[in-house]
């Protein structure tokens, strides 16, 4: 079945696809322990801890963890103020879709087969999934570093009750250049391989609200007015990387949007617009304030 797996994977443009045991992962217990202990944990982080390290409380037979590589990197636009991963539509309607057509096949093909697919908005931690899987390793700046597609991979899996036999996680690290460490523009990277989320230029451009002197001046050091993407720019890893191979993250591409338009448009009509875009469930509002703050309007 895992054979079938793969080759069905690739029918549907899914080079990338691992399998992680179904835990418990007491590992990454031990780390997110850490984390918590250093006040590191924040408000896009989801779900108990519990539920992230046992996946048999989103799926009660839980069997093991099939996990997924979808690259987005469709190259580089001059003048861009949206990060990379939104350029296109929004990648968690993409994603769920292909893992549900996952999850159909092999309810055709295995008798009683159950699971529940996740794209981002899931319990479970995406990287470590993906690093437990053998489909990357970890990078000094936390994202997970892939030989063909570097860092410009978005993840998704699927919790199941098939006992498929997991893979290997890969025995290395990022280089370690500390290039990321050097430019990010506030500092958040810890050189640990861990990072300081509140400190993140592109957490910070998500934020809603009122920012504070020190989350403006970090959000003033670069000029994407959504997300961030500096610290995969500079890394070694991510030079010459593969083009995506996903058609719907390389067509009908939006990577630049106009202040004048933030400020004549109703939200409703952002909303209209951009509904199916990875940076409009914040609203336009915010869009608009990180405009004003970078380009001192």
């Amino acid at each position: 079945m895992k054979k079938a797996l793969i080759e069905f994977c690739k029918a549907i443009n899914i080079e990338g696809v691992g399998i992680a045991s179904s835990g418990p992962y007491t590992d990454l217990k031990d780390v997110w322990e850490k984390r918590i202990e250093k006040g590191f944990a924040n408000a896009f982080d989801k779900g108990s801890l519990e539920k992230m390290i046992c996946p048999d409380l989103t799926l009660e037979d839980a069997k093991s963890v099939i996990v997924c590589l979808f690259p987005y990197y469709c190259g580089n636009f001059e003048g861009s103020n949206l990060s990379k991963y939104a350029y296109a539509v929004d990648y968690h309607m993409t994603v769920k879709d292909m893992l549900e057509k996952i999850g159909d096949f092999f309810k055709k093909n295995i008798e009683g087969f159950n699971y529940k697919a996740f794209a981002d908005t899931g319990p479970l931690n995406d990287r470590y999934l993906a690093y437990k899987a053998g489909l990357g390793f970890f990078g000094i700046n936390n994202h997970i570093i892939t030989d063909e597609y570097g860092s410009y991979v978005f993840i998704g899996y699927i919790i199941n009750n098939y006992p498929f036999e997991p893979d290997k996680p890969q025995d290395r690290t990022c280089r370690k250049c500390f290039d990321c460490v050097k430019r990010c523009p506030g500092q958040c990277i810890l050189g640990d391989f861990t990072i300081n989320p509140f400190k993140c230029r592109s957490y910070i451009s998500q934020k809603k609200g009122e920012l504070s002197a020190e989350d403006m001046e970090i959000l003033k050091k670069d000029s994407l007015i959504w997300g961030c993407d500096v610290c995969q720019d500079v890394c070694p890893h991510n030079q010459k990387v593969k083009k995506t191979v996903i058609e719907e993250f390389k067509n009908n591409l939006k990577y630049r949007i106009e202040y004048e338009e933030l400020k004549e448009i109703s939200n409703k009509e952002f909303l209209r617009r951009y509904k199916d875009r990875a940076f409009s469930w914040r609203g336009k509002g915010v869009l608009k304030r990180n405009h004003e703050i970078i380009n001192e309007l």
